[in-house]
C-alpha cells in the first residue's frame, strides 16, 4: 500500500513538473510567433508606408526564430510530433514497442540534456566575450540562451517518457501521448450510376 502511494505520489508530481512546462512553453511559443507578426507587419507598413524600415526589426526577428525554435522542440516531444522512422518499430508487438521506446526516449533524452550542456558552455563563452547585437546593442548571448533552455525541455520530455512507459500499461511516445496506429484517410470510391 506504502509503495502504490509512494508511485501516484510521484506520478502526480511529474504530472504537476509537465503541466507547468507546458504552461512555459505554451505562453513563450504564443507570445514569440505573435511578436515576430507584429515585428514584420509593423516593419513593412512602415517601410511602403513612410518609407523607413524598423533598424532593428531582422535582428527581433532571428532573435524570436531561435526562441520558437528552441522550445518548440520541447513541445514537439511533448505531443509526439517528433520525426519517427517506425517500420522496424512498427514490426514489433506491444512488448518489443514498450522496450524499444524506453531505449530511444532514454538516449534521445541523454543526447538532448549533453547539447544542452554543450550549448551552455558555448552561451557562456559568447557572455564573456561581452558581445552585442548591431542594431539593438542586447548582450549576444541573451540571443542564444533559449539554445539550452529548449535542449534541456527537450530532455526532460523525452525522460518523462521514459518514466511514463515504465509505469503504465500502454506504450507512450511522449509523457501523454499514447502510440496508436493511425490510418490515413482514404478517399471513397466513387458511386457508379
Amino acid at each position: 500500500m506504502g509503495e502504490t502511494r509512494k508511485s501516484n505520489l510521484f506520478i502526480r508530481s511529474l504530472n504537476i513538473a509537465d503541466a507547468g512546462i507546458a504552461r512555459f512553453e505554451a505562453f513563450v511559443l504564443a507570445w514569440g510567433v505573435i511578436l515576430m507578426a507584429v515585428n514584420s507587419i509593423t516593419n513593412v507598413v512602415g517601410r511602403f508606408v513612410f518609407n523607413q524600415s524598423l533598424y532593428f526589426s531582422e535582428e527581433l526577428n532571428r532573435f524570436l526564430i531561435v526562441l520558437i525554435t528552441f522550445v518548440g522542440l520541447g513541445y514537439a516531444a511533448r505531443k509526439g510530433r517528433h520525426i519517427r522512422m517506425s517500420a522496424f518499430y512498427d514490426q514489433l508487438g506491444d512488448r518489443g514497442k514498450k522496450i524499444l521506446m524506453i531505449l530511444i526516449a532514454a538516449v534521445t533524452g541523454a543526447f538532448m540534456f549533453l547539447l544542452a550542456y554543450y550549448s551552455y558552455l558555448y552561451v557562456e563563452r559568447v557572455a564573456r566575450l561581452g558581445r552585442v547585437t548591431p542594431a539593438l546593442q542586447v548582450p549576444l548571448y541573451l540571443t542564444y540562451l533559449w539554445i539550452p533552455v529548449g535542449f534541456a525541455i527537450t530532455g526532460i520530455q523525452y525522460w518523462l517518457t521514459v518514466v511514463r512507459n515504465l509505469t503504465a500499461p500502454d506504450v507512450y511516445i511522449s509523457w501523454e501521448q499514447v502510440d496508436v496506429y493511425e490510418e490515413a484517410d482514404s478517399p471513397e470510391p466513387p458511386k457508379s450510376l
